[in-house]
């Protein structure tokens, strides 16, 4: 069974203030933090590319989902949430695996904090490179495809492309409840997943073939997401390209692998049980 924390204790703000100029370690600390379990898709990319690093999980449940919360109320959290967690791990590089929470917070926890950052936010700029009908939808939550930072994005790379954004007030919620081992019905996901697909059924050079997964959680049903599609597009995940820069920031990997470092966090007091569920995010070990 996966071991509950509570919110880590209050930290001054002198004591967030900790240098990282100091070598990275054999075995490195990485710190992934979401709202949820969609994280566990980005985790899972990183582990993948960095198997010799000790891991640290941390799911803000008590918090989920971000989506239902306004952009000041998730800065005031986040921000010295992680700062508690920075203070009480150590990481030597944080992920912030949430495009809701890294398109609002990102600025203020590198202004804040020393450790290296990185963020997630949609994959616009891949996503209308490849499209060929230069028809592509960025599918997040309410709150990532109406924030500016979305759209700067569309103005700067979409390249000519008809960019669709679509808001999903349930997906993000199915994707956990699916990890979970509740069952989500499939006419549930097709109701969040009609709006991506734009053009007729029948001219595919004049439809949507590239759509965004721009919430970390909607890799999680991925398998289900590409049975229910009424044609077959591309589907841009985040996470390969989020592994790469986290490893690029770590340097060359290490020989050895920290089979045993893996550690789960759950800012409720809510039980859980996933533990054989989250082994394959954390590559096969048992998250403490």
């Amino acid at each position: 069974m996966c071991q509950n924390h509570s919110r880590v204790d209050k930290i001054t703000d002198s004591e967030r203030q900790i240098g990282y100029n100091r070598r990275v370690p054999s075995f490195p600390t990485i710190l992934v933090f979401d709202s949820g379990l969609g994280g566990l898709t980005v985790l899972r990319a990183i582990v993948a590319a960095r198997p010799d690093a000790h891991y640290i999980y941390v799911a803000d449940d008590a918090f989920f989902p971000y989506g239902h919360h306004g952009e000041e109320q998730i800065v005031a959290r986040v921000v010295p949430l992680v700062g508690d967690l920075i203070a009480a791990h150590a990481p030597d590089l944080v992920v912030i695996a949430c495009n809701t929470a890294s398109t609002l917070v990102m600025s203020h926890l590198r202004e804040r904090y020393k450790v290296p950052f990185v963020g997630t936010v949609p994959a616009i700029k891949p996503a209308c490179a490849r499209s060929a009908t230069k028809r592509v939808s960025v599918l997040g939550t309410r709150g990532t495809v109406q924030r500016e930072y979305t759209r700067a994005l569309i103005r700067d790379f979409a390249q000519g492309c008809e960019v669709t954004l679509v808001g999903s007030p349930e997906l993000a919620s199915l994707a956990e409840s699916a990890l979970s081992g509740n069952e989500v019905s499939d006419e549930a996901i097709s109701a969040e997943l009609a709006p991506c697909f734009v053009g007729d059924l029948s001219d595919e050079t004049a439809r949507t073939d590239t759509i965004v997964l721009a919430c970390t959680h909607y890799p999680l049903l991925l398998d289900r997401l590409i049975k229910l599609a009424p044609w077959q597009v591309s589907w841009i995940d985040p996470a390969p390209a989020i592994a790469r820069r986290v490893s690029d920031l770590l340097g060359p990997p290490g020989e050895e692998v920290d089979r045993a470092g893996a550690e789960m966090v759950f800012t409720s007091r809510r039980s859980h049980t996933l533990s054989q569920a989250l082994m394959p995010f954390f590559g096969g070990r048992v998250p403490a």
